[in-house]
C-alpha cells in the first residue's frame, strides 16, 4: 500500500511541475524533494510516471521549472558525492536523481535551444547553490555539465555505495574527496592485482550511474552527421580530460570488468535461469561507455596516440617528457598498454566473450548467451586501431584465430538479416584491418579442427578455407544491401592469398565459382564497378600460383577444370551489340549467378540465417566508403617489409599497372565514391555513355588490363600434360590427377613473379563518421529497458521498423 502511495505522490509532483503557472523557487526544498526522497521508486517507475509529452510540455511552457529541476538534481548528486553517501536514504536519493536525469536529458538534447543549458552556469546560484564548495574563484563559473560529470565520477568510487570500503573499524571515516581511487579499482586485471569480492548491490549502483553517464554522452545522437563530424562531444571531452581525477581508475575498472567477465562461470547448467547475473548488466554498460569515450579526431588518433608505442619496454624518462599523445585520457591510456600479461588478459577476455554464443553443450540452451557482441567487436576494433602493440600481440600467435572464428560465425549468421547490416560491416572491417598484416595470412594456415555450428559445407582444411567458404556464402546467399561489401571481402582474400600454403578443394571451388559468377557478361556490364571484382579474384589466383604453387594442387586442378571461364574472359565481346544482348539477360537473371552454389551438406547442429522478425527496429547507417577510400596500397619487399605506394594519378594508372608486371591495380582507373551500389553509377565513369553504363570504349579500357598472363601460361603448360596422363593411363579418378599436380613444377615457365600488393586499412573522416553512427545505433537498440532514447528526435540516424 505504501509503495502505491509513494508512486501517487511522485506522480502528483510531476503534474504540479507541468501545471504550475508560476516558477517554483529553487529554495522550495519541500517541493523538489518529492522527486527523489522516496525510497521505493525504480527506474521503470520513473520512466512510466514521467511521460515524454509532459517533459516536452514543461520544456516549452515552464522552462524555468525544468531548468530548476535539473539544477536541483545535480546539486543533490554533488552533495552526496561530497558527503560520501553515509546513509541508506542518501544512496536512494542519488539513484532517484540519476534516474530522473537519465529520463530528462534526451529531451534537453533534442531541442537545439536547450542543448547549451548544461554548459551554462546557473544564474545567481553561486556558492549558495553549493555545487562547488572549494571557494576558488574559477570554480564559481563551473558549468552544470561539469559539476554533474565530476559528481558521477566521484560517486563511482564511493565506499559502501559503489566500491568495497577499506576502513578498518566502524568509527573510521573515509573522506571521499581525498581517497586514492586507484586503490578501489573494481576488478583485477590491467594495472590492478586484487579482485574485490563480488557485491551485487555495488554492481547495480554502478550500472545506474553508468547509464546516466551514457545518457550524458548521447548528445551526439541529436546532431546531424554533418554537424557532429566537425566537433568533439563536449561531455566526453571533459570527462576524459585531466579535470577528472578518476579518469585512470575508471578506465581501468571499466576495462577489467569487461575482460574478466565469464558468463558461463562454474558451468552449472541453466544457472542463468535460476538467479540474476547483475555483473552482466554492469559489463554491458561498461563496454558501451568504453566504445563511446574511446573516440578521437579522425586522422590524429592512430598517429599521435601511438607515439609511445615503438619500443617494447616502458618509456624512458626522456620519452616521458615528450607530449603525452591525445588529450582524451581514455585513448591515451589505451594506447600505452604494453605489458604482455595485460595484452594477453584483454585478448583472452574479448575472445572468451565473443566465443560465448558458439559454445555447444549436450543440454540445449543450458548456458547463458550474451547479447553485446557488437559492442565487443567495436571495442576490439578500437584496441587494434589505437594500440599497435596490441595488434602485433594479437597476430604474433594463433590466438588471433580465437577472434577470427567468432567473427566469421557472426558474419555467416547475420548475412540474411537486414537489421544486422551494421554487424556485417564491423566484422568485415576488422578482418580487412587484420589482413593488412603478413602474420594474419600466415596464421590462417593452421588446421581448422573445432568446427562451430555454421550452415556452411563441411570441409577438411585450415582457417583460410573457413574464411573463403564463409565469404562465398555471404556473396551468394546474403541480402542485397551487402553488395557494397563485396570489394572488402575480396580485398581480404587478396591480402592473405600470398601466404596460403594449401587450400582445400571446397574452398578452391568456391573461389572459382565466384569468378564464374562475377565474370558473366551481364554482371560485368551492368555496373561500372563490377569488373573490379574480377580483377581482385584474378589477383588472388596469381598470388597463389606465383608464391604458393607447391601445396595448392586443389586450386590448380579447379582452375584447369574451369579453364573455359578464363578463356571466355580473355575473349569477352566488347562490341555494342554483344553488350546490349548481355544486358538484356540481366532482366531475367538473379543478382549473382548461383549455379552450383547449393549447399549439399552443412555443419552439424547448424541452422540457416533467418530474416529479421517483423517489428524489429533497424537504424540507418552512413554510406560505406569505397575500398579505394579506406585502403592504401603497400608493396611487400623481398625482405618482408612493406613500402607504401603513393596514390596514383588517374592518368598514370595504366603505366603504373604495367610496371607492376601484371599485378591488378583494380582501383587505378576508378574515380568513384562507391557509396552504395544500388544507386545509378553511370555518372561515376568517365567512359560511360549518356544512355547506359557500358559501352565498347569502357569495356576495352579495362579488358586490356585483365591480369591473365600467369593463369594462361599455367593452362598452356599443364592442360596438355593432364590430358595426356588421362589418355595414357585411362584415368578417371581425380586423386591421381591431384597427385600428379602435387609433384609438378612451373619453375622457369611462369612470368617473373609480380610484387605482392597489400591494401591496408586506412582511417579517414568517412570511416570515423560511419563508426560513430554505428556505435550510437547499437547503443540505441540495446537500451530499450528502460527505453532511454525511444521516441525522441534522433538526428544522427533514422530508425525504421522492419
Amino acid at each position: 500500500m505504501g509503495n502505491t502511495d509513494s508512486k501517487l505522490l511522485f506522480r502528483k509532483a510531476v503534474i504540479q511541475l507541468t501545471t504550475k503557472t508560476q516558477p517554483v523557487e529553487a529554495t522550495d526544498d519541500a517541493f523538489w524533494d518529492q522527486f527523489w526522497a522516496d525510497t521505493s521508486t525504480t527506474v521503470q517507475d520513473v520512466f512510466a510516471l514521467v511521460p515524454a509529452a509532459e517533459i516536452r510540455a514543461v520544456r516549452e511552457e515552464s522552462p524555468s521549472n525544468l531548468a530548476t529541476l535539473c539544477y536541483k538534481a545535480v546539486e543533490r548528486l554533488v552533495q552526496a558525492a561530497d558527503s560520501g553517501c553515509p546513509s541508506e536514504r542518501e544512496r536512494h536519493i542519488v539513484l532517484n536523481c540519476s534516474r530522473l536525469l537519465t529520463r530528462i536529458l534526451p529531451y534537453i538534447f533534442e531541442d537545439a535551444d536547450w542543448r547549451g543549458f548544461f554548459w551554462s552556469t546557473v544564474p545567481g546560484a553561486g556558492r549558495a547553490g553549493r555545487l562547488d564548495d572549494d571557494g576558488e574563484d574559477d570554480d564559481e563559473a563551473r558549468p552544470l555539465a561539469e559539476s554533474l560529470l565530476m559528481a558521477v565520477a566521484n560517486l563511482l568510487f564511493c565506499p559502501d555505495f559503489t566500491v568495497q570500503s577499506h576502513k578498518k573499524s566502524a568509527d573510521q571515516v573515509e573522506d571521499v574527496r581525498s581517497i586514492d581511487s586507484c586503490e578501489y579499482i573494481w576488478e583485477a586485471g590491467v594495472g590492478f592485482a586484487q579482485s574485490p569480492p563480488l557485491n551485487y548491490v555495488h554492481d547495480l549502483n554502478r550500472t545506474e550511474l553508468l547509464k546516466l553517464l551514457l545518457t550524458c554522452f548521447s548528445e551526439a545522437m541529436y546532431l546531424s552527421p554533418s554537424s557532429e563530424s566537425k566537433t568533439l562531444n563536449p561531455w566526453v571531452t571533459f570527462f576524459c580530460s585531466v579535470e577528472n581525477r578518476h579518469a585512470l581508475p575508471l578506465f581501468t575498472s571499466l576495462l577489467n570488468v569487461v575482460c574478466a567477465y565469464d558468463p558461463v562461470g562454474y558451468g552449472i547448467p541453466y544457472n542463468h535461469l535460476l538467479f540474476s547475473d547483475y555483473r552482466e548488466q554492469l559489463v554491458e554498460q561498461a563496454v558501451q561507455i568504453l566504445i563511446v569515450t574511446l573516440e578521437h579526431e579522425a586522422g590524429s588518433s592512430t598517429g599521435s596516440a601511438l607515439l609511445a608505442l615503438d619500443a617494447t619496454a616502458a618509456p624512458t624518462a626522456e620519452e616521458e617528457q615528450e607530449p603525452a599523445g591525445p588529450d582524451n585520457l581514455f585513448v591515451n591510456y589505451l594506447s600505452r598498454i604494453h605489458r604482455e600479461e595485460d595484452l594477453g588478459f584483454i585478448l583472452k577476455g574479448l575472445a572468451r566473450l565473443l566465443s560465448n554464443p558458439l559454445v555447444q553443450t549436450y543440454l540445449p540452451r543450458s548456458t547463458k548467451k550474451i547479447q553485446f557482441h557488437q559492442e565487443l567487436l567495436i571495442l576490439f576494433w578500437k584496441f587494434c586501431d589505437f594500440n599497435k602493440k596490441f595488434l602485433f600481440f594479437v597476430l604474433k600467435s594463433s590466438d588471433v584465430l580465437d577472434m577470427l572464428v567468432p567473427i566469421l560465425f557472426y558474419l555467416n549468421d547475420a548475412r540474411a538479416d537486414q537489421s544486422r547490416v551494421g554487424l556485417m560491416h564491423i566484422g568485415v572491417f576488422i578482418l580487412l584491418l587484420l589482413s593488412g598484416e603478413r602474420n594474419f595470412g600466415v596464421r590462417l594456415n593452421k588446421p581448422y579442427t573445432l568446427p562451430v555450428p555454421m550452415d556452411i559445407p563441411v570441409f577438411s582444411g585450415n582457417h583460410a578455407d573457413l574464411v573463403i567458404v564463409v565469404f562465398h556464402k555471404i556473396v551468394t546467399s546474403g541480402h542485397q544491401r551487402l553488395q557494397p561489401l563485396f570489394d572488402c571481402l575480396l580485398t581480404i582474400i587478396v591480402n592473405i592469398s600470398p601466404y596460403l600454403k594449401s587450400l582445400s578443394m571446397v574452398a578452391a571451388n568456391k573461389l572459382l565459382h565466384l569468378l564464374e559468377a562475377f565474370s558473366t557478361p551481364w554482371f560485368l556490364f551492368s555496373s561500372t564497378q563490377n569488373h573490379h571484382l574480377v580483377f581482385f579474384l584474378l589477383e588472388v589466383f596469381n598470388n597463389i600460383i606465383q608464391y604458393q604453387f607447391d601445396g595448392n594442387c586443389n586450386l590448380v586442378y579447379a582452375i584447369i577444370r574451369k579453364r573455359n571461364v578464363f578463356h571466355h574472359l580473355a575473349n569477352l565481346p566488347s562490341d555494342e551489340a554483344s553488350i546490349q544482348k548481355a544486358l538484356q539477360k540481366k532482366k531475367r537473371s538473379p543478382r549473382v549467378s548461383r549455379a552450383n552454389s547449393a549447399v549439399s551438406e552443412s555443419m552439424e547442429g547448424s541452422t540457416p540465417a533467418v530474416p529479421a522478425e517483423p517489428g524489429t527496429l533497424k537504424i540507418s547507417l552512413e554510406a560505406t566508403p569505397g575500398i579505394d577510400k579506406i585502403t592504401e596500397k603497400s608493396l611487400v619487399t623481398e625482405n618482408g617489409t612493406m613500402v607504401a605506394l603513393p596514390h596514383p594519378d588517374p592518368t598514370q594508372a595504366a603505366a603504373d599497372n604495367g610496371a607492376m608486371g601484371g599485378a591488378s591495380d583494380t582501383e587505378s582507373n576508378s574515380e568513384r565514391d562507391h557509396e552504395i551500389l544500388t544507386e545509378s553509377e553511370s555518372t561515376r565513369s568517365r567512359l560511360s555513355s549518356e544512355t547506359g553504363v557500358a559501352n565498347p570504349d569502357w569495356v576495352l579500357s579495362w579488358k586490356a588490363k585483365l591480369p591473365l598472363q600467369t593463369i594462361m601460361r599455367l593452362l598452356q603448360v599443364l592442360v596438355p600434360q593432364v590430358e595426356k596422363i588421362c589418355i595414357d593411363k585411362g584415368l578417371t579418378d581425380e586423386s591421381e590427377i591431384l597427385k600428379f599436380l602435387q609433384h609438378g613444377t612451373l619453375v622457369g615457365l611462369l612470368p617473373i613473379p609480380h610484387p605482392i600488393l597489400i591494401r591496408k586499412y586506412q582511417a579517414n573522416a568517412g570511416t570515423a563518421m560511419w563508426f560513430r553512427t554505428y556505435t550510437w545505433g547499437v547503443i540505441y537498440l540495446r537500451n530499450l529497458d528502460p527505453p532511454i532514447w525511444y521516441d525522441t528526435d534522433i538526428r544522427l540516424f533514422d530508425i525504421q521498423r522492419i
